[in-house]
């Protein structure tokens, strides 16, 4: 492996924030409303750089670290809980020498020579097939971290397989990624996949926007009301200071929260988040 190769994390915040939140010290709460009894921890990385964070709910409660949303440079991630039919196409990168020996997001140490990878949003724990757009090759690997938190990249892997895929040189390459599932043996000792729980049915919104003025809530929330024709006003309080938050829609699951998110996001909302109502 080259010694001064450091393919995967060119920008330097991102790179100091990104790496195994879950495992980090050091840390300075901060409250910020974002639903009912939410609370953002920020996380101070280990190096003393910028910070990460996990989104505190009472619906994250007893949910792993690495399993509730969080934040990273400004930008949220909601982990899936389940996987079935996931597809992604993309920029591969990886990470080797600079985080061996180091915590991954979920508490294991990260070893460049197994094969493992990172993913923003996918359940870790979980194998998933990656194969390499240019020249064919397939491998299988284990997610056990969170990122690549670089724009276009869908997977970070580690060393040994990215030398398998054949980027170890070049330092990234397009990808196709499919989710398998939780490894088991089957008949015959042949590998099969499980599924990881589904979704946790329940009550979301997609929140827009928070404002102390409630003038200015209510004229946000007539807007969304207009556009996509359902929105309410919520009141709650963070830091002691009373904030209004325009809430869109209620929905039934995660998921179908999150294609309103998309929505809204494209329609020039790109600050708002899905959020667990009571």
């Amino acid at each position: 492996m080259p010694t001064d190769h450091r393919p995967v994390h060119k920008n330097p915040l991102n790179q100091a924030a990104a790496r195994s939140f879950y495992a980090l010290t050091g840390s300075l709460p901060l409250i910020r409303w974002l639903a009912p009894g939410a609370a953002l921890l920020f996380i101070t990385s280990c190096g003393g750089g910028p910070t990460s964070s996990v989104i505190e709910t009472p619906q994250t409660r007893g949910l792993k670290g690495w399993e509730k949303p969080y934040i990273v440079a400004g930008q949220r991630y909601d982990p899936l809980r389940q996987h079935e039919g996931y597809v992604e196409e993309g920029i591969a990168s990886w990470y080797g020498r600079d985080f061996h020996g180091r915590k991954t997001s979920n508490g294991e140490i990260y070893d460049m020579h197994a094969m493992t990878a990172a993913h923003k949003t996918l359940p870790l724990g979980i194998f998933v097939k990656v194969r390499h757009l240019g020249n064919g090759r397939e491998i299988v690997v284990r997610l056990n971290d969170r990122g690549p938190f670089v724009k276009g990249r869908v997977i970070d892997l580690s060393y040994s397989a990215a030398r398998r895929l054949g980027i170890d040189d070049a330092g990234t390459g397009p990808v196709r990624i499919e989710a398998l599932g939780y490894r088991e043996k089957g008949n015959g000792g042949a590998p099969v996949y499980r599924p990881p729980a589904s979704y946790v049915v329940g009550s979301y919104a997609v929140q827009v926007g928070a404002f102390e003025a409630p003038v200015n809530a209510h004229r946000l929330a007539a807007e969304m009301r207009d556009r996509f024709g359902a929105a309410t006003v919520s009141e709650g309080w963070a830091g002691g200071r009373r904030f209004h938050r325009v809430w869109v829609g209620r929905f039934d699951t995660l998921e179908a929260a999150e294609i309103a998110r998309l929505r809204l996001e494209r329609n020039g909302y790109p600050s708002s988040f899905v959020v667990a109502l009571e």
